[in-house]
């Protein structure tokens, strides 16, 4: 590939959906963008190139974002984010909106849905604890492919293998040839929405609970304060943000602050805080 048309093919990818790519990922792209060629019938990637410089074809930019953008995900994937929900954060909420008995969660660049529908049966299992209330979960993702797969909540036999325990999987999951559906009252728990992080997330409302796990990882360091600064105002004072583990607010932003001994969780500066201890005591 040639370098002007790398550097023109990373320009747009950082524009559109923040993604970083270094001169050492130049195979990363062509291996990539070969397919979207050839679905677009072009010779090869220095036609693409040309296209897109010559054609601003709005179907063709969103192949080529799609085609770049990380989809990797599983079932309560490094567990540890679940459990500190349901033994921490899910009693929390239980007592701080009780007037209300409302929740949402947000799963941003939920990929193929599993983070969401994680939280789905998590949320089936303690269904006593919150019958009556009103609890949704929203999922987005900038693929539009990755959206209705989620929608579906359809999964290979692969995908379920990977981080669900085999009783959730026949108590949640019907199988239908070799594959697996999730049960539709937990379909209905789950809403998917097409959304880009850069973009204005107004539209999206306020989430008690935002998980935005391995997500700022691909974006540099202006792109994460954006986007953990856009997500800060869709939280109410008390609300919680997951993190991955590799990933920090330090030094990229003052608007969250981590809650003590709990890894890759945060809450709001500006807020309340986070009583872990009075917490963890309501969870048993």
């Amino acid at each position: 590939m040639r370098v002007e048309d790398f550097d023109m093919f990373a320009t747009l990818l950082k524009q559109r959906s923040g993604l970083v790519l270094t001169k050492d990922k130049a195979y990363l792209l062509e291996s990539r963008l070969m397919p979207v060629a050839r679905k677009w019938n072009m010779k090869g990637l220095d036609e693409l190139a040309s296209t897109v410089r010559t054609r601003k074809d709005e179907a063709l930019l969103r192949d080529i974002t799609e085609a770049m953008t990380t989809n990797e995900s599983s079932f309560f994937r490094d567990q540890k984010p679940f459990d500190q929900f349901k033994q921490i954060v899910l009693p929390r909420l239980l007592e701080t909106r009780a007037a209300k008995r409302s929740i949402r969660i947000w799963s941003a660049a939920c990929s193929s849905g599993q983070e969401a529908y994680s939280l789905s049966m998590l949320l089936n299992e303690d269904a006593a604890k919150v019958a009556g209330w009103r609890i949704e979960i929203v999922g987005t993702d900038i693929s539009a492919e990755m959206v209705e797969r989620s929608k579906s909540g359809i999964y290979t036999q692969f995908e379920v293998q990977r981080g669900l325990p085999i009783q959730m999987l026949v108590k949640h999951f019907k199988q239908q040839g070799d594959k697996w559906q999730i049960g539709p009252n937990l379909r209905q728990m789950v809403s998917f929405k097409e959304w880009n992080l850069l973009g204005d997330l107004g539209g999206l409302g306020q989430f008690d609970v935002v998980f935005c796990r391995n997500v700022l990882i691909y974006f540099d360091q202006p792109t994460k304060t954006k986007v953990l600064e856009a997500i800060a105002r869709q939280m109410p004072p008390d609300g919680v943000l997951y993190l991955g583990g590799a990933e920090t607010v330090l030094g990229i932003t003052d608007r969250f602050k981590p809650v003590d001994g709990q890894r890759g969780l945060y809450t709001l500066s500006s807020g309340p805080g986070f009583n872990t201890a009075g917490a963890r005591a309501a969870a048993f």
